[in-house]
């Protein structure tokens, strides 16, 4: 298993930005595929970005693209999420997961709180 804290949410103003980091456990790290997903007040939880074990591969949700990079350093067992140009309708928690190969994203972590203020 792999166990997962994200550090880095906070408040930021419209148009700024902000970096979000997740640590993982375990020495198996490259072995999963990564993801950051969030959830709005009264809203479904959906998929914002992946990255393969790799890092060679890359998703975005169609709101994100051209804003938001998500990156990975293996060696030190951490995902990033960098996110630009941010509007109030990023406001959510943001939480960070992992997928073993050619499974779902069973591992979570707890989230973190990203508010974008007008």
């Amino acid at each position: 298993q792999v166990q997962l804290v994200e550090s880095g949410g906070g408040l930021v103003r419209a148009g700024g930005s902000l970096r979000l980091s997740c640590a993982a456990s375990g020495r198996t790290f490259n072995t999963y595929h990564m993801g950051w997903f969030r959830r709005a007040p009264e809203k479904e939880r959906e998929i914002v970005a992946t990255i393969t074990w790799s890092g060679g591969s890359t998703y975005y949700r169609d709101s994100v693209k051209g804003r938001f990079t998500i990156s990975r350093d293996n060696a030190k067992n951490t995902v990033y999420l960098q996110m630009n140009s941010l509007t109030p309708e990023d406001t959510a928690v943001y939480y960070c997961a992992a997928a073993l190969r050619d499974s779902s994203f069973d591992f979570w972590g707890q989230g973190t709180q990203v508010t974008v203020s007008s």
